[in-house]
């Protein structure tokens, strides 16, 4: 994942302020700093650090739970087949999953023998940041032996890693800023977001749809906000369980997340953009709007709820609002080629297209018709020179899409034809290029309904031809590649049996 915004080379010193008197961040090696004062949370820029482990066990998969699975918001990588460790350090710089931001990826690397570890995911377990670490030789009591508690080790992100982070990092604090102007400005309070996977576009749902000229003032103010550089700055202080409470919309819904339930760090940290926004969170963001240019999608996807009606705001920052460029250009570019056109004058030759195709498809479908009219008359005609049972057996080569109906045609206009003798007709048609994926299709037409449902069974054992019907119709597809000497000899011998 390319980053092409350059950054400060560190955050600045007042970006973490413990507001507290009493908090302290602990530095017993023994013990782990807890989620909300992590060196990634104080430092977000910082991309290593050195610290010592705590505590290694083998990772136990918990048991998959019974009933409907619940729809999960943020989406982790998963983990591998190899044998997976649980390491906990006494500080860390890949951020562990929460407050709506993904899991960071990272390296472990032990102290003095420079063995690497793969980080695939971090969590958080209560209060503590839990790094699940890849044993890629299988050998998993050795690396529990080298993971022991109390060693040194280096914990780094390298490029990927960061670029991993700096992308979750410019759309956190980009919904911060577009939650904090809806609810002033619209008087919108954010209900959910979610941070999706790199590079979809992520989204705020909202409890109303927003007309473009809303869109438009939103994505405005924001913008002047990130011109101006608004700096972002984290305040912690100890958590007060009591004083929490979770606010609510008119309809009784929870607007956004309070603190979870089973958080047990004992530190609350509230993200500060200056003279915009105060917001509790847990997640890393960037000390300053700086590059943050915002894009707002100009229209909302309504949800409709048993008791409410909300929409999601779809918007881009960062690298991926430079990747929706990127790309979306290229798209165009190559588009504008294939229509041999600048392009400007792409939506009117896409206009054009589509309404030449619409008159081609017109025409189609009236030679279809007329030549579907003079394959039944010629039938028809052979019907009646016949004083038997007549039986007849064609096969087509056609590469349209709706082969069927073109049969159907036939077998329509032959029916209107009124013939009057007994008849059996076994129609056939196969794509020009043929292989074991293909698909031959089949219609069988009659005069007299057992006769028709015989034919069909024997099509189904003799040439293995998947179908169904009823009363003077019949039809079915056969896959792999049809041969006339194969197949088409046995339709014929088919025929010869009926009586």
């Amino acid at each position: 994942m390319a980053t092409a915004i350059l950054l400060p080379a560190s955050t600045p010193q007042d970006y973490h302020r413990i507001v507290s008197p009493t908090l302290t961040i602990p530095s017993d090696p023994s013990i782990s700093i807890p989620v909300g004062l992590l060196a990634c949370q104080r430092d977000p820029l910082l991309r290593s650090l050195e610290t010592t482990i705590v505590s290694c066990s083998v990772h136990q998969p918990p048991p998959s739970p019974a009933g409907k699975k619940s729809k999960k918001t943020v989406i982790s990588p998963a983990l591998p087949s190899d044998p997976v460790l649980e390491v906990i350090l006494h500080d860390t710089v890949i951020f562990p999953e929460g407050g709506g931001q993904p899991t960071d990826t990272g390296l472990i690397t032990t102290h003095p023998d420079g063995t690497i570890w793969r980080v695939v995911q971090a969590k958080r377990h209560g209060g503590h940041a839990v790094h699940y670490v890849r044993v890629e030789t299988g050998d998993v009591q050795g690396a529990v032996l080298a993971l022991f508690p109390g060693r040194s080790v280096g914990v780094s992100l390298n490029d990927e890693d960061y670029g991993r982070r700096y992308d979750h990092m410019s759309m956190h604090t980009s919904q911060h800023l577009l939650s904090a102007l809806l609810e002033t400005h619209l008087g919108l309070p954010t209900l959910s977001w979610s941070l999706t996977a790199y590079p979809s576009p992520c989204y705020v749902e909202v409890p109303r749809g927003m007309s473009k000229e809303e869109v438009s003032s939103i994505q405005d103010i924001a913008n002047k906000l990130v011109f101006e550089g608004r700096r972002v700055h984290v305040e912690v202080q100890e958590l007060d369980r009591q004083g929490e409470a979770v606010p609510k919309a008119e309809s009784g819904r929870e607007i956004g997340k309070g603190l979870p339930d089973d958080y047990t760090g004992g530190v609350k940290r509230v993200v500060v953009i200056d003279g915009v926004d105060r917001n509790p969170c847990c997640g890393t963001h960037l000390p300053s709007l700086y590059n943050l240019q915002l894009f707002l999608f100009p229209h909302t996807e309504a949800l409709s709820r048993s008791s409410t009606t909300s929409a999601r705001l779809y918007f881009l920052a960062g690298p991926r609002l430079i990747y929706h460029l990127t790309s979306t250009h290229q798209f165009l570019t190559d588009t504008a080629v294939t229509l041999s056109c600048g392009p400007p004058l792409v939506p009117e030759r896409v206009n054009q297209v589509i309404e030449e195709r619409k008159k081609a498809e017109k025409r189609i479908g009236d030679v279809e018709a007329e030549l579907a009219g003079c394959i039944a008359k010629q039938l028809v005609n052979e019907m009646s020179t016949s004083t038997t049972f007549f039986k007849k057996y064609i096969h087509r080569t056609d590469d349209s899409g709706n082969v069927l109906g073109f049969l159907s045609s036939i077998a329509s206009s032959v029916s209107n034809g009124g013939a009057s003798i007994s008849y059996i007709i076994i129609l056939t048609s196969s794509p020009s290029s043929q292989s074991i994926s293909s698909t031959t299709t089949v219609l069988v037409l009659g005069s007299e309904d057992a006769k028709v449902k015989h034919v069909g069974n024997e099509l189904r054992c003799q040439l293995e031809i998947r179908g169904g019907g009823k009363g003077q119709r019949w039809s079915g597809k056969f896959n792999g590649v049809w041969k006339e000497a194969k197949e088409g000899a046995r339709i014929g011998e088919i025929l010869v049996l009926l009586e």
